[in-house]
């Protein structure tokens, strides 16, 4: 079987590998996590506030920067997944969707914050991939409180506690 193809491109200085190997790990367990058992492909883009801005303005009209945009490839409600069907003629693959990350945000609130910039990234990938999947939090309601259950759910599971 496939495995999921995660490509990460990295359009500031400052990511390293393991960095880069970090936001796969955690991509694969929230797509374990949620019973993605098929081969798939998130696309992710590390970069700055200025890029990232640039980006919330062209997709969401809102013009400030922010800590993650999530493009996802399906309309999906929690706990749907798209099929096999769905994959990629060339490559076999179902494409998820893309996830944009400002690392001058994860850093900026990880101190905010007082944890590490490696949970702070985590938090951030995960939060992603659950968009991916048709998660939101545009509520303080009931899908917020889902989505932030399984988040910490994967996090623990990745060993990241708050």
């Amino acid at each position: 079987m496939k495995r999921h193809y995660i490509p990460v491109t990295a359009a500031v200085p400052g990511v390293n590998e393991s960095q880069i190997a970090f936001i796969r790990k955690a991509i694969r367990a929230a797509l374990a996590a949620e019973g993605v058992d098929f081969p798939c492909e998130v696309d992710v883009l590390v970069t700055g506030d200025e890029e990232i801005r640039r980006l919330n303005r062209e997709a969401r009209q809102v013009d400030k920067s922010t800590d993650v945009l999530s493009f996802p490839a399906f309309d999906l409600t929690p706990g749907e997944l798209p099929g096999p069907e769905d994959a990629d003629p060339g490559t076999g693959l179902v494409p998820l969707g893309d996830m944009m990350i400002s690392l001058e945000h994860v850093r900026a609130q990880a101190k905010e914050y007082g944890h590490s910039n490696r949970r702070e990234l985590g938090y951030l990938v995960v939060h992603s991939v659950l968009h991916l999947l048709g998660y939101d939090h545009v509520d303080e309601g009931e899908m917020k409180a889902q989505m932030r259950a399984r988040e910490e759910a994967i996090l623990a599971g990745l060993g990241i506690m708050r």
